[in-house]
């Protein structure tokens, strides 16, 4: 599940069981953004994948649907997906919200009644009377990932006296790629010889690493100090890469962003942006605030507790054309004067020389 040696276990937050056959659920929203865990899932963890349920996309190609995708079948119903072996039920979406869709009611019934364990990262627990029961009955799990562990400390910027060099993956909106861009950091700096450890602050991040702490179900007191004992726990390794939620311009997801911003008190941040997206995709869907300003409000919140750096900006071209893609990522890159880098092509090694590059003048 984790991209290479791991460590640092939270003890607070117990680490999700090691499942090798999973079948993920997206019902009829099977695709790159609307269904982002279920994306990462397939890309990340495609060998653990026996099926993906959908019955809209039953019998497609997943490859054409998720590009990077596994080979992995599309099936209509859970009766599908256990007899390709699923040991387990992982739901695949992550809805404005968090609500469940009512949709998916009775495909989490037919796997717990098959006896298959269920995650969920929604804000809505599964934890209710009708789904327990029939766990009990079928003999699987019910895992919500957005319960959040006990005793949470406040944060008092503990994260600073860590030996690690922390880095934190900020965004110019929800749902642009920030997850992707810590994984695939990590994953190059592992291939690099580094000790890089994965903060998972989300519930995909939670599904692929086994551990974390959705920050965005925890009190807003200690939704910081929840960000600062994840990293402090790792704080030993030669790099953290935490996964960045929400963004800082956005009036509904602002307050975890500044959570993980002060939590984490990283030395270096990555903007992540969805190369062509010009307005917030949720209410009120105003314009984004240009690159420079946001860099800018990134560098001047995070001073506040521990100065940090913008040192790259990581794009998701998704939907956008080879050549017009080019074009903007050659604009950015004059505008701010920073390597702009596609993760999943394989460019994260400018990130990490420019980390060097930083911790070379911070010496």
């Amino acid at each position: 599940m984790d991209p290479g040696p791991a460590g640092g276990t939270l003890s607070a937050m117990p680490r999700l069981p090691d499942h090798r056959r999973i079948a993920v659920l997206t019902v009829d929203q099977l695709g790159v953004f609307t269904s982002k865990t279920a994306a990462a899932l397939v890309r990340y963890r495609g060998e653990d994948v026996v099926a993906v349920i959908d019955r809209a996309r039953a019998g497609d190609a997943l490859s054409q649907i998720i590009p990077g995708a596994a080979d992995v079948p599309i099936v209509s119903g859970v009766a599908d997906a256990v007899r390709l072996g699923a040991e387990a039920l992982y739901i695949g979406v992550a809805p404005v919200g968090g609500g469940l869709p009512d949709a998916f009611r009775p495909f989490l019934r037919e796997a717990l009644d098959a006896g298959l364990d269920v995650v969920s990262g929604l804000h809505t627990r599964l934890a209710e009377a009708e789904l327990v029961a029939a766990a009990s009955a079928g003999g699987g799990r019910i895992f919500d990932l957005r319960t959040p562990p006990a005793d949470l400390p406040i944060a008092s910027a503990r994260a600073r006296q860590t030996r690690a060099l922390r880095v934190l993956t900020v965004g110019t909106d929800c749902n642009v790629g920030k997850m992707v861009a810590a994984w695939e950091l990590v994953q190059a700096a592992r291939a690099a010889g580094l000790d890089a450890r994965f903060v998972a602050t989300g519930q995909t991040g939670i599904m692929l690493a086994g551990e974390g702490i959705a920050i965005d179900a925890v009190v807003s007191d200690f939704a910081a100090g929840a960000v600062e004992q994840l990293v402090v726990s790792h704080g030993e390794a030669d790099l953290i890469v935490v996964e960045g939620q929400g963004s800082i311009a956005h009036p509904g997801y602002s307050g975890v962003t500044l959570s993980l911003l002060h939590g984490a008190c990283p030395d270096a941040m990555v903007l992540v942006h969805h190369l062509g997206r010009k307005r917030y995709r949720h209410p009120p869907f105003h314009p984004l605030p240009p690159l420079a300003r946001l860099r800018e409000a990134y560098e001047r919140l995070a001073a506040f507790v521990h100065p940090a750096q913008v040192v790259a900006v990581a794009v998701n071209p998704h939907g956008v054309r080879a050549a017009e893609a080019r074009r903007l990522r050659d604009t950015i890159e004059r505008c701010l004067g920073l390597p702009v880098v596609d993760p999943r092509a394989g460019e994260c090694g400018r990130i990490l020389e420019a980390l060097r590059t930083l911790g070379s003048n911070a010496t």
